[in-house]
């Protein structure tokens, strides 16, 4: 780093509304996309849950299970028989496979603008600018993983909490979040 760089503080709180906003872009495209198809897709299978007694799955979380899945996490539920079944709705057809493009493009458009809103020239300096982004992006990521889960007594369903806290909450967002910074610095003027 240059001496000029070191004087200057790491923009904490830019970086963290950056990528809190890249989170819900992120999720606001996907329920603006899918929601009425999840909807039309839950419909027989609330229908069930609701003649047996039970909540209907809420369309907003299924959106987030499909989220998850665009960050190539599983959507994990109980399997018959005993067991967890993973399974990734995306891949199976069950959603377009073009939400596989939408986290990516959208996290490298943040750590590019993040990177040019600090006005960094140095391509490595960018990129390690980018990845800060990740602390606001993974703080939704984690509670996401979380808020979309259905829970029962004995059982629940929703995205892998493994890969859900690091891939969606932590790699996607260092490694594209650096790609847009490293970018960025390389063509600013």
């Amino acid at each position: 780093m240059s001496a000029s760089t070191q004087d200057r503080d790491v923009p904490w709180v830019p970086a963290a509304v950056t990528g809190i906003v890249a989170f819900v872009v992120e999720y606001l495209v996907v329920y603006l996309w899918q929601a009425n198809r999840v909807r039309e897709q839950l419909s027989g299978l609330n229908a069930i849950i609701e003649l047996l007694g039970g909540q209907a799955i809420p369309a907003w979380k299924a959106v987030g299970w499909l989220f998850y899945n665009a960050h190539f996490v599983s959507f994990t539920h109980p399997a018959l028989g005993g067991g967890r079944t993973a399974t990734n709705l995306i891949a199976n057809g069950d959603a377009p496979q073009l939400l596989y493009v939408l986290p990516p493009l959208v996290l490298v458009v943040a750590g590019y603008l993040l990177v040019r809103y600090v006005s960094l020239g140095d391509p490595t300096e960018g990129a390690l600018c980018g990845t800060v982004l990740s602390l606001g992006y993974a703080i939704p990521a984690w509670a996401g993983v979380f808020a979309v889960r259905i829970t029962t007594d004995s059982s629940w369903m929703g995205p892998d909490l493994v890969t859900g806290l690091v891939l969606a909450g932590v790699v996607y967002p260092v490694v594209f979040g650096a790609i847009g910074g490293a970018i960025a610095a390389a063509t600013s003027d």
